[in-house]
């Protein structure tokens, strides 16, 4: 049986690299790989060799085809729109010329939050996921709500799980229809490609708010929805059958993420381009920018909060015990 959803919601440098490099990514692939050719990847799943590590994953290059646009490089590896713009800033989203080398950004600082269940960092439109088991982390591209319909922040839980679910369209739906002078929409829709909440979808606690599938793939990464998180149709799938009911669920909004790779220290930005940046000791936490056994490259922050590229950048490491020490004796 068919369940009806009344939705508001469809609406480290590598070694090789050198510190010289601007900007130092986490762990970036130079080897060159087809663009397109395969299945779209239904995740990117990283596996913890430790239980409080921060940063995973290595971005990497492709080549662009002709036919190619960034959505597609981006469908294909797992990546929104957002995060293909802001890693190719001076490749056209549309028309990539043919052999260009297009960045992945499949390298991430893990969101300041529980290592439990669902994480959602509405900042860079991801979704990550940690199983009971604790060993590894997988992570989806989504959607999020629009200016004036943005997805909450907090803590909530899944409350139920609904495959192939029909969409009741509300009555801000049927007025923004007529407003715009396009086709009524009939008073439910049916599971089937026509339905925009895809095959799949998770209710949760906080009201109205599904993380669902969609008929439209190519928006992924944009503030879109009234509310709710939409993925690529092959992402819920693979989620959908790893989430139970009552899996938590925590929302965050982390413009400015740190971490530790080994003694290195990372930034990842994702703000909004349209708005001034923090200042530097908005950005930096007294944690970080307090402690003597932090050595922080203030440049390097700048250079990464000024270019926005969505990727993480070294931006200082750990102070050794004998630096520590030859300070002391000096001072």
């Amino acid at each position: 049986m068919k369940e009806q959803i009344p939705g508001r919601g469809v609406g480290r440098p590598d070694k090789g690299l050198g510190r010289a490099t601007a900007p130092v990514l986490a762990g970036l692939t130079l080897a060159l790989v087809a663009a397109v050719g395969s299945p779209p990847v239904e995740a990117a799943v990283f596996r913890l060799t430790d239980p409080n590590q921060e940063v995973v994953g290595r971005a990497f290059y492709v080549k662009s085809r002709k036919e190619d646009t960034l959505l597609d490089i981006g469908r294909q590896n797992n990546m929104g729109y957002d995060d293909m713009r802001l890693a190719n800033q001076k490749v056209d989203v549309w028309v990539p010329k043919a052999g260009a080398d297009v960045l992945v950004p499949e390298s991430f600082v893990l969101p300041d939050a529980p290592h439990q269940g669902i994480v959602l960092n509405l900042a860079e439109k991801r979704l990550y996921f940690y199983p009971s088991s604790g060993r590894e982390v997988h992570t989806f591209a989504i959607s999020i709500g629009r200016d004036g319909l943005n997805t909450p922040k907090g803590r909530f839980k899944v409350t139920a799980k609904v495959k192939d679910p029909t969409w009741t369209p509300t009555a801000q739906h049927h007025a923004d229809r007529a407003k715009e002078g396009r086709e009524p929409l009939p008073a439910v829709v049916p599971a089937g490609p026509d339905n925009p909440l895809g095959q799949y979808a998770l209710r949760t606690s906080a009201p109205s708010i599904l993380i669902h599938g969609t008929n439209k793939p190519w928006g992924l990464g944009m503030e879109v929805s009234r509310g709710c998180i939409r993925m690529y149709p092959e992402g819920v799938e693979k989620l959908f059958p790893m989430v139970s009911v009552n899996e938590p669920i925590t929302i965050v909004d982390q413009s400015y993420k740190f971490g530790w790779r080994g003694n290195d220290l990372y930034l990842e930005v994702h703000r909004d381009p349209e708005e001034p940046a923090a200042s530097l000791h908005e950005v930096v936490p007294g944690r970080l920018a307090q402690s003597p056994e932090v050595n922080l490259d203030w440049e390097a922050v700048r250079r990464a909060v000024e270019e926005n590229t969505g990727l993480p950048q070294w931006v200082g490491g750990r102070q050794s015990a004998a630096n520590r020490l030859y300070l002391d004796m000096i001072f």
